[in-house]
């Protein structure tokens, strides 16, 4: 029997890790975050508690009294301009916050699973092995990076998932992503720029979730790639999208990165080689198009 806790379940991964769970036999689950449950309606059986990972008390308070075996950890400030703008915020959510569970975890014994990032890569090289050595560009990377190396230095049994441009429907419609933004612009006839010269390997929100609950189910160490496995630009990614809705591609304008003034610098070309993840834990990825078509199903 594993006891599993996640972290900011109210998001994106948050809320396909208790899709993917809440039938699973042999777990107990424990739905956290910091704000009222999302999903209240849609899982009425999932236990949840509140739990602001930022506070250092209530941190432990959970973990003493729900006795997880597994963390899996998906809260994080995950906007990159917002992340570089405001750092102070930043850090206190994607390290401090990661700092509280590493110290719980040691305490109770808890196997920490943590979700990081491409964006600890400067995109010169990749796509990146588990091996590479992190360089990020931005404050976001930096944050990440700094979270990373605290879940390495654990005296808890931990593994690092990282990951590459999360895409996916949440029950509340109040996140975009790269396909519904795409539909929706061509469906309103709105000409749209995307660019061409930044290369990543854009995951299905499902098959993270997956990837997370393999971690758990084996009990798995150490850093693990979990991604799509196509290296594509968001260019290719929108005329994908366009192709499967049936709609006009001629509204979609190829552009370089150089036209958009965004605080935070992007690292060009970063993507992840799977081969350890798909060896090691059985991990199996859904095409970009068979995504689209998950996505589809679920507007």
């Amino acid at each position: 029997m594993k006891t599993i806790l996640i972290t900011g379940s109210n998001g994106l991964l948050g809320q396909k890790l208790v899709d993917l769970l809440h039938t699973e036999p042999n777990i107990k689950l424990i739905a956290s975050s910091r704000g009222t449950n999302k999903l209240a309606d849609i899982y009425p059986n999932v236990a949840f508690v509140a739990m602001d990972v930022t506070n250092a008390e209530q941190v432990e308070d959970v973990v003493a009294n729900t006795q997880p075996t597994h963390i899996i950890h998906t809260a994080a400030m995950t906007n990159v301009d917002d992340c570089e703008s405001q750092r102070e915020e930043c850090w206190k959510q994607n390290v401090d916050a990661v700092a509280n569970l590493v110290k719980a975890c040691e305490h109770h014994g808890v196997h920490l699973i943590h979700v990081s990032t491409d964006f600890i890569f400067d995109g010169e090289n990749g796509p990146y092995t588990e091996e590479a050595e992190g360089h990020p560009v931005n404050f976001y990377g930096e944050s990440k990076l700094a979270a990373e190396e605290l879940v390495e230095q654990a005296a808890c049994k931990w593994a690092i998932l990282r990951t590459v441009l999360v895409f996916g429907i949440v029950h509340d419609y109040g996140r975009s992503n790269i396909v519904l933004w795409v539909k929706g612009s061509l469906e309103q006839g709105k000409q749209i720029k995307v660019v061409n010269d930044q290369l990543r390997t854009p995951t299905l929100a499902e098959d993270l979730a997956q990837g997370c609950w393999l971690a758990a189910k084996h009990d798995a160490q150490g850093i693990f790639n979990i991604s799509g496995e196509e290296l594509l630009t968001p260019h290719q990614m929108a005329l994908q999208v366009a192709d499967y809705f049936h709609l006009d591609k001629s509204l979609i304008e190829e552009v370089d990165g150089s036209i958009f003034s965004q605080p935070a610098k992007r690292p060009p070309r970063t993507g992840f080689d799977i081969t350890k993840a798909k060896t090691k834990l059985g991990y199996q990825p859904h095409t970009f198009k068979e995504s689209i078509a998950i996505v589809a199903s679920q507007i």
